[in-house]
């Protein structure tokens, strides 16, 4: 009776660490295959590989404490050969992932930065029309086919408005730049910190749990 409560517990264990692990590789089946070749591809496996990890890393160890209590005093544990053989797989995967994150993290960013700097180099042409006469009678011209200047109001009035409500308009196009530049810098650092660092910190994991899975258990 003292020993059949641990042998149930070490098989519960077992067998919901094994399905955690079948869970990840279910995960990454999930994204179909086109040509490894495909860089979205590749960033969409290694994004869904990491994020995923930690479940495979909480099931290896369950297998692992599973396996112990079947040998408590015991040498290896035979599962232990597969768990340490999952944990390297997985290691050296996570690592091979982090060139890839590196080079979609150059990638996206490079993109952001060129859509910000378009932005912001239309919203400096536009400010640079206020104080042009020429572009600023443009302006006038159309805010009086829209209804927007009443008919009656002198020239000089007529520009001031106008004035007045393209610099709203510019200054609410430049509190959503600013906005899209903290989106920007909020999307680079999860990929850098919840991506790339995962990454290296998963593939540690993991080979610390092959390590513990292949050393012997003292009698």
């Amino acid at each position: 009776m003292g020993t059949a409560a641990p042998a149930r517990l070490g098989f519960l264990l077992r067998w919901l660490g094994v399905t955690l692990v079948v869970l990840l590789v279910l995960q990454l089946l999930v994204i179909s295959p086109s040509t490894w070749g495909d860089q979205s591809y590749r960033q969409q496996l290694v994004e869904r590989l990491v994020s995923q990890s930690p479940m495979a890393l909480v099931g290896l160890l369950l297998m692992l404490f599973g396996a112990r209590l079947d040998q408590p005093n015991g040498s290896r544990p035979p599962l232990g050969w597969l768990v340490g053989l999952l944990a390297i797989l997985l290691a050296v995967a996570n690592i091979a992932a982090v060139p890839v994150l590196i080079l979609g993290d150059q990638t996206l960013t490079s993109q952001a930065d060129q859509q910000l700097e378009s932005t912001s180099g239309q919203l400096a042409m536009a400010r640079s029309q206020l104080n042009n006469p020429e572009a600023l009678d443009q302006f006038v011209s159309q805010a009086e086919q829209a209804g927007q200047i009443p008919p009656k109001a002198s020239a000089e009035d007529k520009r001031k408005f106008v004035k007045q409500l393209l610099e709203r308009q510019l200054q609410q196009a430049e509190s959503q730049l600013k906005q899209q530049r903290q989106a920007r810098d909020l999307s680079v650092n999860q990929r850098r910190i919840g991506g790339i660092g995962a990454a290296v910190v998963l593939a540690i994991s993991f080979v610390l749990i092959a390590l513990a899975a292949m050393v012997v258990v003292p009698g």
